[in-house]
């Protein structure tokens, strides 16, 4: 729970900054008529669609198990930020290329460009803002391990989401920033169709990076290493259990399915080898809250 709490005021940090950086950024590109500045408004304008449907599915995510979704909506939420990861491609990255290369072929010099230069400055704050809060979430379970380590292991898509967002901003930003001060030194509007051009590529690579993550996650992803590796040595310092033979998990949003196939102790009567089983479950759920769905198979082989 405190895991998809510290995703919600990710999200909520990158909601309230993207929309004021939105409306910032379209005044100053009705103003100016920059290119880039267009693209950057269109970029925050999707951005924060792309918060909403990221707290739809986190809302989606905790419908109850039924007979038709017997392991519950918790994958909901991974279905949502793959959607979230298209729009990123499309609506931010395509339609800037688009326009970069509708500026290239109607080359026009922007009015007022320094108008765009304060609104990106302001905007760059503002992200930098919402990219800090969201790494703040991001310390509190990355433990030991680096950036990009938990990046490829974390099991969190809306937070894997909502960084790659928001670091993809904050560079957009910039090269909005470089794009627009170029045209003004160099009185040539080249530069700001550039600009908006490899703002565009920057949004399809990084949208491109997280749909990875986030597709792998959508087939079906086990436990991040860490949590394995937790469950795996609980089980095996258990008293009434003699081996671990093998241990599936998948991760189903914030919850676990895990599969455990033993070689107990207590391998003689029926009932002290269930009342065996029945305790090591309820310790481990005890442990490990997370998991909501745990299978046991005691067995004498692999």
């Amino acid at each position: 729970m405190s895991h998809a709490n510290g995703s919600i005021k990710a999200i909520m940090y990158a909601l309230g900054a993207n929309l004021g950086i939105a409306l910032a950024k379209g005044f100053a590109a009705w103003y100016t008529g920059s290119g880039a500045m267009l693209a950057e408004t269109i970029h925050s304008f999707a951005d924060c669609v792309n918060q909403i449907l990221l707290l739809l599915g986190l809302k989606r995510a905790k419908l109850p198990a039924s007979e038709e979704h017997p392991l519950g909506y918790g994958k909901a939420i991974y279905f949502w930020s793959f959607i979230v990861a298209l729009m990123l491609f499309s609506m931010g990255g395509i339609f800037s290329i688009y326009e970069g290369v509708h500026k290239l072929v109607h080359p026009e010099m922007p009015e007022a460009p320094w108008v765009a230069v304060g609104v990106l400055a302001v905007s760059i704050l503002l992200e930098f803002g919402s990219l800090k809060g969201a790494l703040s979430e991001v310390r509190k379970i990355q433990g030991k391990r680096s950036f990009l380590k938990w990046f490829r292991q974390s099991r969190q898509s809306e937070l894997i989401v909502v960084v790659g967002e928001d670091i993809a901003a904050l560079l957009g930003l910039f090269l909005a920033l470089i794009a627009v001060l170029a045209t003004i030194i160099f009185a040539d509007p080249l530069f700001d169709a550039l600009g908006t051009i490899a703002i565009g590529l920057v949004l399809v690579l990084v949208a491109f990076i997280v749909g990875i993550e986030v597709k792998s996650l959508l087939i079906g992803e086990s436990a991040d290493p860490d949590t394995v590796s937790a469950l795996r040595n609980f089980l095996s310092g258990r008293p009434e259990i003699a081996e671990v033979y093998k241990l599936i998990t998948l991760q189903l949003g914030t919850e676990l399915m895990v599969s455990a196939k033993v070689r107990m102790q207590e391998m003689g009567a029926a009932l002290p080898l269930i009342e065996d089983i029945n305790r090591v479950e309820a310790a481990l759920r005890k442990s490990f809250p997370q998991v909501r769905w745990l299978f046991f198979e005691p067995d004498v082989h692999e």
